[in-house]
Formats: C-alpha cells, structure tokens, sequence
C-alpha cells in the first residue's frame, strides 16, 4: 500500500532539488511525497503571502487522501497564521500525523493542545541539503511507514513534546502553548550564544512548573562571544531546573543536524 504525504511550507520556500533528493528515496518505503506548489512561493522571507501559506496548510490537512503532513523547512514565520490554520482543520486533518521542528513547533504545539491529530518533532524535506542529510531523509521516510527505529528513545512512561528552545520561549503565555504539566520537555538550540541559551532557559523554566522533567537536546553552532560565558548548557539547565524544581533527565537526542530524532507528543512512542 502506498503512503501518501502532503507537503507544504508554513514559513519559509524550499527549491525543486529538495523535493527530488527525497523523491529518490521515497519509492523505497513506499511513500509517495506531494509537493504543494505553494513550497516554492517568494514573498519576502515567506514562502508566500500569509494566505497563500495558510491555504496550502489547510489544503494539505484537510484532504483525506493524504495520510499525512510533512513540513518541508522552518525558518521563521508559522505563527502567523497557526490560529487560523487550527480554526480550519476538518475531521480529516484530525485523523493525520504532522512532522517538522523547530519554527514549526508553533504548529506542533498549537495541534497538540486543540488534540488534533498526531503532531511529531523530527526531521524535515530541507534537512536533506545537511551533511549526513540523507539519513534525516530516510528516518522520516521510515517513520511515515510506520516504522520506528528514528524514535528518540523513551525513558520513563511520562507523555513528552521536543522543541526548539527559542521556539518554546515565544510560545509560553500564548494561545498555542498546551499544558505541559507532567510532561517531559525535551528542548535543542541552535545558533545562539551562550548567554542567550541561559536567558531563554530562564524564561522557559519559569512556564515548566509541574512539568515532570526537562531533557536537553544538542545546542549547535554557538557564535563567539567577546568573553566566555563560564558555563556549558549541561550547567545552565541543570541550574534553571533546580530553581524551578523541576527535574533535569539528562540529554535526548534532538538537534538541528541530520542526527535529529523523531518525538511524538504526548504518550506516542
């Protein structure tokens, strides 16, 4: 049986090469990937106009023949139009499974709190321009199979959610941030310094009260400071988890790289 996956781009374009470095592999796990035109869009950094990327979401989720969404890129710009994406979802985008990270955990974290289908943080169409890309590829690709070797492993029974840490800061007081009251937080960054790691640490805790742990994904690409900040993230998280008595699990294998596991909300894996 062939597995069909919708693929759009809440916030930013991809190009032609991407879809067909996954096309190349898809055949092999019996998936076949459609491309909404709507992931080649301009306009300005979008991938498209508001409207255009909140049709072709809704497009994607709302047709039955489709067994899935796949998100094809992050980069900035799904928020602006998840409330109204979420207010649009029929019974048929209630019934799909959703997979992205990073910007698109506005999404994520917007589905699973409306308790709409089954939203997933792993790896996405663009991830395979990355060294190592075509196991990005071939981890989601299995996953929508149904396999479940790319699954960040599960280490206690507590349901879970995975962002990005910047993402998770922006989402915390708003209308899309679920209650992760006895969950499991898994969190990864990328590109900021260290400093900032700490400050959005700070901010993110303050929201995680009750939650039963936090689990630290890979921080990447820290720019160079003028001074050393005097602590690694391992310190930081260790130090904001205390003061919020919450929790500290250890590390999860999550990150912006072609290593990024897969990590279903909720009680999923």
């Amino acid at each position: 049986m062939t597995i069909h996956i919708a693929l759009c781009a809440p916030a930013t374009p991809i190009l032609p090469e991407d879809l067909a470095r996954a096309e190349a592999l898809a055949g092999e796990y019996g998936v076949r990937l459609h491309a909404h035109p709507q992931c080649y869009a301009s306009a300005g950094h979008f991938a498209g106009s508001d409207a255009q990327r909140l049709e072709a979401l809704l497009e994607c989720a709302n047709d039955p023949a489709f067994d899935g969404v796949w998100f094809a890129r992050g980069g900035y710009g799904s928020n602006r139009i998840a409330q109204a994406a979420l207010a649009g979802m029929n019974a048929a985008a209630r019934a799909k499974t959703y997979l992205g990270y990073s910007d698109m955990g506005y999404l994520l974290s917007g589905l699973y709190r409306a308790g709409i289908g089954r939203p997933c943080h792993g790896p996405m169409l663009a991830d395979g321009r990355r060294v190592g890309g075509e196991a990005a590829l071939r981890r989601a690709l299995d996953f929508w199979r149904g396999g479940a070797e790319g699954l960040e492993p599960a280490r206690d029974g507590a349901p879970v959610v995975a962002f990005n840490l910047m993402t998770l800061a922006m989402l915390a007081g708003t209308d899309l941030m679920p209650d992760l009251t006895g969950h499991v937080v898994m969190v990864e960054e990328v590109s900021e310094h260290l400093y900032a790691v700490d400050r959005l640490l700070f901010h993110v805790t303050a929201h995680l009260r009750g939650a039963a742990g936090i689990r630290l994904g890979r921080v990447s690409d820290v720019p160079e400071n003028d001074r050393p900040f005097g602590a690694e993230p391992e310190e930081m998280v260790r130090h904001w988890c205390a003061q919020r008595d919450i929790p500290y699990l250890g590390a999860a294998d999550i990150g912006h790289d072609a290593g990024n596991k897969i990590v279903c909300f909720g009680r999923w894996a």
